[in-house]
């Protein structure tokens, strides 16, 4: 999971994913809308490949990646385990507050 959020830590990185969850690409297409070299968004894409993130196969002279959402799966199952967690130690301190310091009804207008 360390890998995962170090891979989602990138705005590149995440940008690329974002545009995989559109279907399958090759690296030049990923490129297109960057501003920095191929190069570049090689070792993004080899990030996100280290990170289980996608994954790459030969198509003729180019490679073509494909999101490989699994990772991101068990970061938001870890994730939702904190929300869920907060949600109920926020209701807690919201009861306590409504408790202590209840509402003041207010006076229908006339």
């Amino acid at each position: 999971m360390s890998a995962t959020f170090a891979a989602l830590s990138d705005s590149t990185r995440r940008a690329i994913l974002v545009r995989l969850k559109e279907g399958p690409a090759s690296v030049s297409e990923l490129a297109e809308p960057f501003l920095i070299s191929q190069q570049a968004i090689s070792k993004h894409l080899a990030y996100l490949e280290r990170a289980r993130l996608i994954e790459k196969r030969r198509d003729g002279r180019q490679q073509v990646c494909r999101l490989n959402p699994e990772p991101m799966q068990d970061v938001a199952a870890w994730v939702e385990q904190y929300r869920r967690f907060w949600e109920d130690a926020l209701g807690q301190l919201d009861s306590l507050l409504h408790e202590l310091h209840p509402p003041k009804n207010k006076r229908p207008k006339t």
